[in-house]
């Protein structure tokens, strides 16, 4: 293994001490704590590089190592091409499976002179560190909150001997004094997420004015570097508050490194500490994490004074903002298309819109108790919420206009209006109606008489709707031809009260009335005339 080099302070050191002080070896070793070797070494470099003391003006470290022991890299640069370390990385980063070895290979096939793998490798690590830099991160007071789900769960089981369902560990922790929050809930989803933030504002008994959570699709809609879209629950909620969202860059866990740790401290000083408990419910699982985390904000500092819960009284406490009178009520927002009958459809219930929004694309704000429309950020319609499945709750102004008047004519208003033109259309009317399976069914009959009676006076209207009852031709097409032949203008007939011909074997309706005969020999079925016939 090689000895390692001494550092340029000890060599200045040795210079020293030998040409301004007139020591020997053993002394200047002993005084510096190194070897008499190194001290050998040291000055037989400086004879051969001839270096002496005092040294040049303007000679720094970095001067003294090079005329010592050369450029590091000087020798190589003269005989052996350097690699294009950019573009090296930016292979490494555009193909996910290439290696160093592989590009290591390219290069000898371009460069057979070239660096061999090991210190090929070696120089590539050292440009790159000059890239993975980190910048120290500086959090003000009262400004931001880092959230996250932990990784690991925690089981609940059943007391009637279900399955075992498995709760999720929500982690909150203030950036300037580490005081940390957190709880179970049954799922990450967008209930237990807004929950749990509510929550912990009531734990801290204030609110941050940055909240900074992961790209997890229940916060963040869609995920992007420059500008990310938020979850409209989750907007609403930070509105509520009056703070604002940050979500960390995608593939950047150094954006919210305080969370990440608190995650980290959550699941060995809580998941790790419950592992030999048995939970039967949510509650008492919550429970026994408060008395944890309340352990964990009262533990001391290793390395400073005080603990997470004396660092948020004295830094975060003061400079939080103060909760609102009201408590965050969830909405759910959802996102629908206008049907051609001008409504949308949420949990198996249509709701109406404005006809002019068919086909257009609409958010759905719903509670326990309302529904609320949104196009383009405008609320368009708001009703009661219903649990009645595949019913249809209406506003009439939501209609055209020729649907309102198409709905405004029921059976007695048709009716009223026949009854004005006179009795033989009132019943003409009813008699469309009612051979109809259903009244709706002859609306279109009547009120194409209706506008017949544009065309037609008041009364041939009703001469025509009289002979249309008493030839039993009730309908719109008859009343119409009627008119086109004026045959409402003609004399109705009437049917004769008498047969027209008189014969022995036509009998009245007293023949068939068994009350008016008087019990006795059954008549013969054929008479003497017909018998001889």
């Amino acid at each position: 293994m090689p000895t390692e080099r001494l550092s340029m302070r000890k060599f200045r050191e040795v210079l020293r001490l030998r040409f301004e002080l007139g020591l020997s070896q053993g002394q200047i070793a002993r005084s510096c704590s190194i070897s008499q070797a190194s001290v050998s070494n040291c000055l037989k470099r400086a004879r051969e590089a001839g270096v002496s003391w005092p040294l040049p003006e303007g000679w720094d470290e970095a001067r003294v190592e090079e005329a010592l022991f050369g450029h590091p890299l000087r020798r190589y640069e003269t005989r052996r091409p350097t690699p294009d370390f950019a573009y090296l990385h930016q292979e490494l980063q555009s193909h996910r499976h290439l290696t160093l070895q592989l590009l290591w290979e390219e290069y000898r096939q371009n460069h057979p002179d070239g660096y061999g793998y090991s210190h090929f490798c070696e120089l590539y690590h050292r440009w790159r560190r000059h890239l993975d830099v980190v910048l120290r991160q500086e959090h003000k007071a009262g400004e931001k909150l880092f959230v996250d789900y932990a990784g690991d769960t925690i089981p609940i089981h059943d007391p009637q001997g279900g399955p075992t369902r498995q709760a999720s560990i929500f982690v909150a922790v203030l950036g300037a004094s580490n005081y940390t929050y957190a709880e179970a809930t049954w799922s990450q989803g967008l209930e237990d997420w807004l929950a749990a933030h509510v929550r912990t504002f009531e734990f801290l008994g204030s609110v941050p004015r940055l909240v900074v959570p992961d790209n997890t699709k229940t916060g963040v809609s869609r995920a992007c570097r420059y500008e990310p879209d938020l979850n409209p629950a989750y907007q609403e909620m930070a509105r509520h508050y009056g703070l604002g969202v940050l979500p960390a860059r995608p593939y950047r866990p150094r954006d919210k490194a305080k969370v990440e740790q608190a995650v980290l401290l959550a699941e060995r000083w809580v998941v790790a500490a419950l592992r030999h408990r048995r939970f039967f419910s949510l509650s008492e699982l919550n429970q026994a994490i408060r008395e944890l985390v309340e352990k964990l904000n009262q533990r001391p500092f290793r390395k400073r004074t005080g603990s997470r819960a004396s660092l948020f009284q004295e830094l975060d406490q003061p400079a939080l903002m103060p909760l609102p009178v009201q408590r965050f009520e969830l909405h759910h927002w959802t996102q629908a298309r206008v049907n051609i009958d001008y409504h949308v459809q949420f949990d198996r219930h249509f709701y109406s819109v404005p006809y002019t929004l068919t086909g257009e694309r609409v958010e759905i704000r719903s509670t326990a108790t309302t529904i609320e429309i949104f196009h383009r950020g405008q609320r368009v319609a708001s009703h009661a919420r219903s649990r009645q499945p595949y019913q249809a709750t209406t506003v009439n102004e939501h209609r055209p206009k020729s649907h309102q008047q198409h709905l405004a004519w029921p059976p007695s208003r048709l009716l009223g209006w026949a009854q004005s033109v006179g009795p033989a259309t009132a019943q003409l009317f009813a008699e469309i109606l009612k051979s109809k399976p259903h009244p709706e069914m002859g609306y279109r009959s009547c009120l194409g008489i209706l506008r017949l009676g544009q065309r037609y006076a008041t009364e041939r209207l009703e001469a025509a709707s009289r002979r249309a009852v008493a030839t039993g031709a009730c309908s719109y097409h008859s009343v119409k031809s009627i008119l086109e032949r004026s045959l409402d203008r003609q004399a109705l007939e009437t049917p004769p009260s008498s047969p027209p011909v008189a014969h022995e074997n036509l009998r009245g309706a007293s023949y068939f009335d068994p009350s008016s005969h008087s019990p006795g020999p059954e008549p013969p079925l054929y008479s003497a005339k017909e018998s001889e016939c």
